[in-house]
């Protein structure tokens, strides 16, 4: 008798098989446990990253963001649906809420998402925020860069919802979606900064409710007297709509609206969202932004092997011992910090 083979997913002996797996095989396990080890800090993390960082960059990457309630979630699957509609292939990373007593997540947002599980082409992965503040998780960029490298055109990232200062997403995504709904606040709630300074495309969803024209009307008004121009900065003035470039070459917001539940206004979205993909390529904002993107990475692995390092220092007793020369006069707090710093460099 002939046999078979095992496909190269069945078993990952190294992280080039597991990398080859996920990226040549395009295996949804793979996927996972690739994304699985990035959660878990794994060993293996280092080599998969060197193996991943050729074959990354190709994909779109949306963020979607805003308070709870506002439906980020039915409006993901919703672009979901669009996206494959078109024949892209893409990518959820949907960011939940860790408890704060026992550590552990719900990872709700994939029950709003069971149309899309059968589909190849989609992937769907919930990651805990495990107390990382900002509406992402600390592995949220290594899980990104996963799903790039395993050929998914776009993707999608919904973070966790926690308000006004939930901006981690901005330096994470290409383009960001800032979601808001009738009854969620007044005309003064729309033009308080923060959240809605990052949005790149603001969408008004549940706009069949009452009180919608007056949310679409305050944020139009917003981005006309603000000068709001995505991630911040001064812009020119909107054009009919909004989303066109300024009198200074700079993107000011399209103001949307959807009934995400129902698929209206999707279309609009991902039109929007298409327009300023053209203006990202066209000003070269996308490589900056990506740049960007880097960058913060970089610190952000960086400042974790500091804090190792401090925790090694800590566990030293020298922290305890600079205490006490700082209580009994014999050093100041600042030359007992450049002496900390010196033991952890």
């Amino acid at each position: 008798m002939t046999r078979v083979a095992a496909p190269r997913s069945a078993a990952y002996g190294s992280p080039a098989e597991l990398v080859a797996a996920a990226v040549e095989d395009r295996s949804p396990r793979a996927v996972a446990r690739l994304i699985s080890l990035v959660e878990d800090d794994s060993p293996w993390l280092r080599e998969i990253s060197r193996l991943l960082a050729p074959r990354t960059g190709r994909a779109e990457v949306i963020g979607v963001t805003g308070a709870p309630g506002v439906g980020k979630s039915t409006s993901t699957s919703a672009l979901v649906a669009a996206y494959r509609a078109a024949g892209r292939r893409v990518g959820v990373l949907a960011v939940d809420p860790s408890s704060p007593f026992t550590g552990g997540a719900l990872l709700g947002d994939r029950v709003r998402m069971t149309a899309h599980t059968t589909d190849p082409d989609v992937y769907i992965r919930s990651l805990a925020s495990r107390g990382h503040l900002g509406g992402l998780s600390w592995a949220t960029p290594q899980a990104l860069r996963v799903l790039d490298a395993a050929g998914f055109d776009v993707v999608l990232i919904e973070t966790v919802g926690v308000g006004q200062a939930e901006v981690d997403i901005a330096s994470l995504a290409d383009t960001t979606l800032v979601l808001l709904a009738p009854g969620m606040g007044d005309g003064i709630q729309a033009a308080k900064a923060g959240i809605l300074e990052i949005a790149d495309v603001l969408v008004v969803n549940k706009a069949d409710r009452p009180g919608a024209d007056d949310t679409y009307r305050d944020l139009t008004n917003m981005v006309r007297l603000s000068g709001l121009t995505g991630h911040g900065g001064r812009g020119g003035r909107p054009g009919a709509g909004g989303g066109v470039a300024g009198a200074d070459d700079r993107w000011v917001p399209r103001v949307v609206r959807t009934v995400a539940a129902e698929g209206g206004g999707v279309d609009e979205v991902v039109a929007a969202v298409a327009a300023h993909r053209g203006w990202l390529a066209a000003s070269g904002e996308l490589a900056r932004r990506r740049a960007r993107r880097a960058a913060d990475e970089i610190e952000q692995i960086a400042l974790a092997a500091l804090r190792a390092r401090f925790g090694d220092v800590h566990g030293t007793g020298r922290l305890g011992a600079l205490a006490d020369d700082v209580v009994a006069g014999r050093l100041d707090p600042w030359s007992a910090a450049d002496d900390l710093v010196a033991a952890l460099t």
